[in-house]
């Protein structure tokens, strides 16, 4: 939904929230109980406007997330059914490791999120990432 954009993509949590105010109005009516929930939950979904520009937009982009769903898609559909659950983990495991090898594209401003990251986090990514 595009109206939803101008909530998680607002410069401050005050602006997000006037976006929010103009999302309740167009369409309370027709999705009550999902607005309910945004308003209910507002002070945890909004806590990412505490960090800057450069780490939201990783945070509630879900491409990446996408492709591997689309991936694990692809690998299941043309099957019936798993004998059990460990035969479908294999899969999954066997068909993401292949296509991760494809994934090049860069995450962009990947170097400043992960510097601001490393502030915010301060020494939760010293044994992953060497900054």
């Amino acid at each position: 939904m595009a109206d939803l954009k101008p909530v998680y993509r607002a410069d401050t949590k005050a602006a997000a929230e006037l976006a929010l105010d103009e999302l309740e109005t167009k369409w309370d009516e027709k999705y009550p109980i999902v607005l309910e929930s945004w308003r209910s939950k507002w002070e945890l979904l909004s806590a990412y406007f505490r960090y800057p520009k450069a780490i939201r937009k990783p945070i509630y982009t879900t491409d990446a997330v996408e492709a591997v769903h689309r991936q694990f898609r692809k690998l299941t559909k043309t099957k019936g059914a798993f004998p059990n659950e460990n035969s479908l983990l294999k899969l999954l495991y066997i068909g993401i490791n292949q296509v991760s090898n494809k994934w090049t594209m860069p995450i962009s401003n990947w170097a400043s999120t992960i510097a601001q990251l490393s502030i915010y986090f301060k020494g939760r990514l010293d044994g992953i990432i060497k900054i």
